[in-house]
């Protein structure tokens, strides 16, 4: 089906496909009217969903998963890591720190600022493996589960997403959108309906992956700025700040991915590299870097253990809230970071792909785990604690009350309050540039899939997806709070998911016959 497509005086106003994109704004804009219209019955069909294919299909969630990692492994070590995305004469458009500075900010952002305390402290006081609460054995599994949830495997899924879209966009010269990664095993059926149905699943996952993660980004600027100026924590706060960070989201859309989403990738990694800093140096540095050997070890001597862990003779719920959740996250998100990762990858081999996008994040997001989590770690085994019980009291504000506290284990007197006033705002302000890179790398993504593919879709459709984002966000926050976003991300997660095993079957024939003709 031919795109619709208008223009005005030379620019271009609207181009797109419109199938994909009237289908997937329904279902979307639906879903937000139901979610105002019968806020009580979707906050329990919220909690039904949830929890139906959490005890359901969560064994499949944990094998997928460590399917795809093992598969994208594979890749990067086998012959076929040595073509070049792009073909051999491509080269990078952007040099390494801007790539992995946007890596990072379209795959974590806003999850690391809310979890990196909260997660490690929650589990803390309930271990998912049989130890005992508060425990040395439960400070070590905290660590270890932590790292699980935000290690390789999240990066797997992106690495897979985004290669296969490189690969067939920019070497096999197909659209770069979501059913092009299904040619060799759909062939020009991608251009009719199958195709239409792959990519609305692929647009209505990622926008509410993406909504997911602008909730609970407005949450946590809502609790800091409560924590700090004593504003309201209400729906009502939550949905304005969401206006005020989408405006802002919007502009940057405007300037485009050079001037826009490059920029402000770069400006949240010199802000988080500076709070990282200050968390390092003001709190128990020695500690912290013991910890982060320690964990890193942990992590490695486990990993097979708890990547395919699945709470079988326990008869447990805990992984359904935790590791379903985040597995179902990362899927859902996995259509935006890869569609994203593999625009600004042209010219990058296999291998230096696979390397980049495994290992760089994930040895940035374990450095940031360890300095956050540690150091509240510390406070628990060595001070007065209080960490793990601002959590348990309100998630959104636990950071907050952590980096208050934190001047405490090396200074006295009135540099206590500076530092804590100093950190407190600049996180809220990393969480508020993390939230535009999110939405705007997003409705960037969301527009090349519902053009057809196109690169460089109009401006006023990725103006329109923006807003949507939002619009998306406030309504889960109004229908029912984390639980929700929670549901939105499993939910849409789960589709994406099966999509994502006949993937690997597609990518593979894609690059034996790509070998066949003497190409590899």
């Amino acid at each position: 089906m031919k795109n619709w497509t208008y223009a005005r005086n030379g620019n271009r106003i609207l181009d797109l496909n419109p199938v994909v994109f009237v289908a997937s704004a329904v279902i979307i804009l639906g879903f937000v009217a139901a979610s105002f219209i019968w806020l009580d019955v979707m906050a329990e069909a919220f909690n039904a969903t949830q929890a139906w294919i959490a005890n359901t299909t969560g064994w499949f969630f944990v094998l997928a998963i460590n399917l795809i990692l093992f598969y994208v492994i594979y890749l990067g070590l086998s012959r076929y890591g040595r073509l070049r995305l792009g073909g051999e004469e491509a080269r990078p458009e952007f040099s390494l720190l801007g790539w992995f500075s946007m890596l990072f900010s379209a795959g974590m952002g806003i999850g690391l600022l809310f979890y990196a305390v909260a997660e490690p402290m929650y589990h803390l006081l309930t271990p998912p493996h049989g130890a005992e609460a508060g425990s040395l054995m439960a400070y070590k599994d905290a660590m270890r589960t932590t790292f699980l949830h935000w290690g390789l495997h999240p990066w797997g899924v992106y690495a897979l997403v985004g290669l296969a879209l490189a690969f067939f966009a920019f070497n096999l010269k197909q659209p770069l959108s979501v059913r092009s990664i299904f040619y060799p095993v759909l062939g020009d059926r991608i251009y009719g309906p199958w195709g239409h149905f792959i990519d609305i699943i692929a647009t209505v996952a990622t926008l509410f992956g993406v909504a997911t993660s602008l909730g609970l980004g407005v949450s946590q600027v809502n609790g800091g700025l409560n924590h700090l100026f004593g504003i309201p924590e209400n729906p009502l706060v939550q949905v304005v700040l969401i206006v005020l960070i989408t405006a802002m989201a919007t502009a940057s859309v405007v300037a485009g991915l050079n001037h826009g989403i490059r920029r402000l990738s770069e400006i949240n990694m010199v802000g988080a590299a500076l709070l990282l800093l200050m968390v390092l140096l003001v709190g128990p540095t020695l500690f912290i870097l013991n910890g982060f050997v320690e964990n890193v070890g942990l992590y490695l001597n486990d990993f097979f253990y708890l990547a395919f862990w699945n709470e079988t003779y326990s008869a447990g719920d805990w992984q359904n809230a935790w590791t379903v959740f985040y597995w179902g996250w990362w899927i859902a998100w996995s259509p935006f970071v890869g569609m994203f990762i593999a625009r600004v990858s042209r010219g990058r081999t296999i291998r230096q792909f696979v390397a980049g996008v495994l290992l760089v994040p994930t040895l940035a997001t374990f450095v940031w785990l360890s300095i956050f989590g540690d150091a509240a770690m510390y406070f628990e085994l060595f001070k007065d604690g209080g960490i793990a019980q601002a959590v348990q009291e309100n998630l959104t504000t636990s950071l907050f009350v952590f980096l208050e506290t934190l001047p405490a284990t090396t200074f006295t007197g009135g540099i206590v309050t500076v530092l804590a006033t100093i950190s407190g705002v600049l996180a809220t302000l990393i969480i508020v540039t993390f939230f535009v890179t999110s939405s705007d790398s997003g409705s960037l993504v969301i527009d090349m899939i519902t053009a057809g593919g196109k690169a460089d879709p109009p401006v006023a459709q990725r103006v329109f997806w923006a807003v949507t984002e939002g619009v998306v966000a406030a309504a889960l926050l109004v229908a029912g709070g984390l639980s929700a976003l929670q549901t939105a991300a499993i939910a849409t997660g789960l589709p994406f998911a099966i999509l994502l095993v006949f993937l690997i079957w597609s990518l593979q024939r894609g690059l034996s016959r790509y070998q066949a003709n003497g190409r590899v």
